[in-house]
């Protein structure tokens, strides 16, 4: 299987997520569902509880640690990323969804360097969207990530 991702460059610019990414000889796809955190689930201490209500870096790390776990239960991994979707919830005080405090590519990108260093956004990361909501499932949710990779043949 080969996977290329594209750049994406705006203006001459490069962009940190991938104009698109060419998937050939894959044995299938494995979709994931939106991927949440919440006060139930375990803290990176590994305490039940507390630790999410209202922290954006936190949540980024809990969902992101769950889609490479998800990804691997599922005969994946992080290697074969193909697309990625955040919802991102609301207030936007400059106008948009980049601006606001919940929207962390710096934990992405911490992420992605101890994880898979090709997907950082400096590097050559799959295409994403980054869609800004005003609520998601419960009141204390930030951000929810949706994850689409290639299973390997």
């Amino acid at each position: 299987m080969e996977l290329v991702t594209h750049k994406k460059f705006k203006n001459g610019r490069l962009m940190p997520w991938g104009k698109g990414t060419v998937v050939s000889g894959a044995k299938g796809f494995v979709y994931l569902c939106g991927n949440t955190a919440t006060a139930d689930d375990y803290d990176p201490a590994g305490k039940k509880g507390g630790g999410f209500t209202g922290d954006a870096a936190a949540q980024w790390r809990a969902i992101l640690t769950n889609i490479k776990s998800d990804l691997e239960d599922l005969g994946s991994t992080l290697d074969y990323l193909i697309r990625l979707t955040f919802f991102i919830k609301g207030p936007f005080p400059d106008g948009g969804v980049l601006s606001s405090p919940n929207f962390r590519l710096d934990v992405l990108d911490e992420f992605f360097a101890e994880h898979c260093p090709k997907h950082c956004s400096y590097n050559n990361p799959p295409p994403s969207e980054v869609i800004g909501v005003a609520a998601l499932a419960q009141a204390d949710i930030v951000v929810e990530i949706v994850a689409m990779a290639a299973l390997p043949d």
